[in-house]
C-alpha cells in the first residue's frame, strides 16, 4: 500500500459535502456537479441502483429527498481513505459513514412524514480522480427510515433496532494523514476474516471461527429487519447462525472495493455474494431462486482484531430478487 496520505482526496470529498449541506431541491443538482465528474457513476440501494451524472442522481434521489427530510444535517461518524485492494491498489476512494439527520416532513418512497426529527443511515465510497469524484457507491437504510416511522415491513428482529452510534472511542474521523502500517494492520485483519468467513466452510465450530478474526465483545451494528448484536456468542446466536442456515450454495465473495486506513477500513459488493433461501431468513419461506446481497462493511481494528461492525445490506433489493416489493406495498 502506498503512503500517500490522500489529503487531497478527503479535500474534495469534504468540498462536495460542504456543497450538499447547502443544498435545495432547487439547487442540489449544481451542488452535485461542483465536484463530480461530467460521468460520475453512481450506485445507490433499491430502488434507485445505478444512475449517471449530476442531473440523474439529483433528479432520482436528491430532490425528493430533500423535499421530504427538511434542513438535514449530515451527523458523520466515521471518515477514512485508502488504495483499492481490488484493483491492485490503484485507485484511491474515501469512505464516509454516518447518519442524515432531518425533520421528516414530507412523504418518500411510500413513507408517510412523522413531522418529528428522523434519521438516515449511510455508508459512502467515493473513487477520487483528477479531482473530482468519479464514481460512488451510496447506501443507505430505508427500512430504519420506516421503522421511525411506524411502517416497519418485517417480522421481529433476530438482534436489536437502534439508532447507531459510532465507534466507542468517538475517533473515526480521520481527517489527518495516518501511518500507513496501521491501515495495512486493518486490511489484514480484514482479509483474514474473509479467507475464514467468506465461503462459511472453515469446518470449526462458529464460535470458534469467529474468535480467530473478532474480538470477543464485537458489536455488530447491522441493518433494519436484522439489527445490532454484542459479543461473538451473542453475534452467533442472534444473526450469523440464523443467517447461515437460512441459505446454501453461497458464491464466493466478489468486492468492487476493499480499503483500510489507520484502524478502520470496510468494503462493498454490487453484489458481495449470492445465495439460495431454504427458508427462516427475516419470516420467508424457502425458495429456489437465489438471493442477491449487495452489502457495505465498515470495521473498526483493535489490536489483531476486528472490534467493530457497521453493516448495510440492501435488504430490499434482495427481497425484490425473491419476488417481493415491499416500497410497492406502501
Amino acid at each position: 500500500m502506498s503512503a500517500e496520505d490522500f489529503q487531497t482526496q478527503k479535500a474534495v470529498v469534504r468540498a462536495h459535502h460542504g456543497a450538499l449541506a447547502g443544498a435545495s431541491p432547487v439547487s442540489v443538482a449544481d451542488a452535485l456537479a461542483r465536484h463530480t465528474a461530467p460521468d460520475w457513476l453512481w450506485r445507490g440501494m433499491h430502488p434507485f441502483d445505478v444512475l449517471h451524472g449530476a442531473e440523474a442522481v439529483a433528479s432520482a434521489f436528491w430532490v425528493p429527498f430533500l423535499g421530504a427530510l427538511r434542513r438535514v444535517q449530515r451527523r458523520e461518524d466515521i471518515f477514512f481513505a485508502g488504495l483499492n485492494e481490488i484493483d491492485g491498489f490503484t485507485s484511491p476512494w474515501v469512505v464516509s459513514m454516518g447518519h442524515l439527520m432531518g425533520l421528516f416532513d414530507g412523504p418518500w418512497l411510500g413513507i408517510r412524514p412523522t413531522g418529528k426529527l428522523a434519521f438516515l443511515r449511510y455508508a459512502e465510497f467515493h473513487r477520487v480522480e483528477g479531482g473530482r469524484i468519479a464514481e460512488t457507491a451510496f447506501f443507505f437504510d430505508i427500512p430504519h427510515l420506516m421503522i421511525q416511522a411506524g411502517q416497519n415491513p418485517f417480522p421481529p428482529a433476530t438482534a436489536a433496532h437502534l439508532v447507531q452510534p459510532g465507534p466507542v472511542g468517538h475517533d473515526g474521523l480521520l481527517r489527518d494523514r495516518q501511518d500507513p502500517a496501521e491501515g495495512r494492520r486493518t486490511l489484514a485483519a480484514i482479509n483474514a476474516m474473509i479467507r475464514d468467513l467468506g465461503t462459511w466452510q472453515l469446518g470449526l465450530p462458529l464460535e470458534e471461527e469467529l474468535a480467530r478474526s473478532w474480538s470477543p465483545d464485537m458489536i455488530w451494528w447491522g441493518p433494519a429487519g436484522i439489527g445490532a448484536t454484542y459479543t461473538i456468542e451473542r453475534y452467533a446466536r442472534q444473526h450469523a447462525g440464523p443467517f447461515r442456515g437460512a441459505f446454501r450454495d453461497r458464491t464466493g465473495t466478489g468486492h468492487l472495493a476493499r480499503l483500510a486506513e489507520g484502524h478502520f477500513g470496510g468494503f462493498f459488493g454490487w453484489p458481495n455474494f449470492r445465495a439460495v433461501p431454504v427458508g427462516g431468513f427475516m419470516g420467508m419461506p424457502g425458495s429456489t431462486v437465489p438471493g442477491e446481497f449487495r452489502v457495505v462493511d465498515i470495521y473498526r481494528r483493535e489490536g489483531d482484531c476486528l472490534a467493530e461492525n457497521w453493516v448495510f445490506i440492501d435488504i430490499l433489493h434482495y427481497l425484490k430478487t425473491q419476488s417481493l416489493d415491499v416500497l410497492g406495498r406502501l
